[in-house]
């Protein structure tokens, strides 16, 4: 019960579990939701409001199947019987499936002119609502946003390296819905006179969530990097192995005959100028001395070998 006078009450309830369908108005039916309030008083009908609430169903465009590129080409022969003038050939690429409203679709295509007739390209958006309902199918298509390129020439080609098309605010893409279906599609097409135009389909997806652009990099980049790095493992050791120890290669007679003499040591210590600090920075990177198991005197004796060194004051 409550006493006479104005109150405020605050309410609060979860949506039913699983996916709701995406709230939409098309030409042939609605999908809608609605929020009833009713207040029951006593020896008088009821009295009750209605609040319309709309719902969005969750279409994350990062996931793998609406990242992957989507690319289609045709060829079209241009006039009928003995009076060809040629083929017209389209090839057309975008780089994924799934985006989201507000965003610029680049196009890649190739268009190739082997008529004798001046051809336009074009492309646009085109969305599909189809309903289903007693057995009974209706459909309307409708474009949704557009451009075009310059006039191609007969003998000429045309190249689009990433000719931007925006997404102007729509519906996001409702598949889940017995009843209503809402599709949509990139269409590139050319305007031939006189001739049906030539033109190839993409399938799009309107998404929710956007996309991600650096967890997309970082993906591909870990992907690449583990793939590439993965013959490392095939050759380490399970135990590495230890450097060689330099008085094992080198034998005690070479290592005497390569010391300089006390003498030669005094001379030395003489000749620095400068605190000995200094000279231990300058040999700090000085790389080992080099050894070989070959000789390089086989015929001459320790004597003879010594004797070749020279000393510069």
């Amino acid at each position: 019960m409550v006493t006479a006078g104005r109150h405020t009450f605050l309410f609060q309830f979860q949506l039913p579990a699983g996916q709701l369908v995406t709230s939409f108005t098309g030409k042939y039916g609605r999908v809608q939701y609605q929020l009833t309030a009713v207040l029951e008083r006593p020896s008088m009908p009821a009295c009750s409001i209605h609040r319309e609430l709309r719902v969005t169903s969750r279409i994350d465009v990062n996931s793998p199947s609406l990242l992957t590129p989507v690319e289609q080409s045709k060829e079209q022969m241009i006039g009928c019987l003995f009076l060809t003038s040629g083929p017209i050939s389209l090839s057309a690429k975008i780089g994924r499936k799934g985006y989201c409203n507000g965003e610029a679709i680049p196009i890649y295509a190739e268009i190739e002119n082997g008529s004798s007739r001046l051809v336009v390209p074009k492309a646009a958006i085109y969305q599909t609502q189809t309903f289903r309902v007693c057995g009974k199918t209706k459909a309307h298509r409708q474009m949704l946003a557009s451009v075009r390129g310059n006039h191609i020439a007969s003998g000429s080609t045309e190249t689009w390296n990433g000719k931007t098309l925006k997404i102007p605010p729509v519906t996001p893409t409702i598949m889940d819905c017995r009843i209503i279906h809402v599709e949509y599609a990139l269409a590139v097409y050319i305007h031939i006179p006189g001739a049906q135009k030539l033109m190839v389909e993409l399938p799009l997806v309107i998404g929710t969530v956007p996309f991600n652009a650096f967890m997309y990099r970082n993906t591909s980049v870990a992907r690449h990097f583990t793939l590439d790095m993965s013959w490392l493992a095939l050759g380490l050791p399970d135990q590495p192995e230890a450097p060689p120890n330099y008085s094992a290669i080198v034998s005690e007679g070479d290592l005497s005959w390569s010391a300089p003499s006390l003498t030669e040591q005094d001379d030395l210590a003489e000749g620095l100028h400068f605190p000995p600090l200094d000279a231990m920075q300058q040999f700090r990177f000085q790389p080992p001395p080099l050894y070989s198991e070959v000789d390089e005197h086989p015929n001459q004796s320790a004597e003879e070998r010594t004797a070749s060194f020279t000393q510069e004051g």
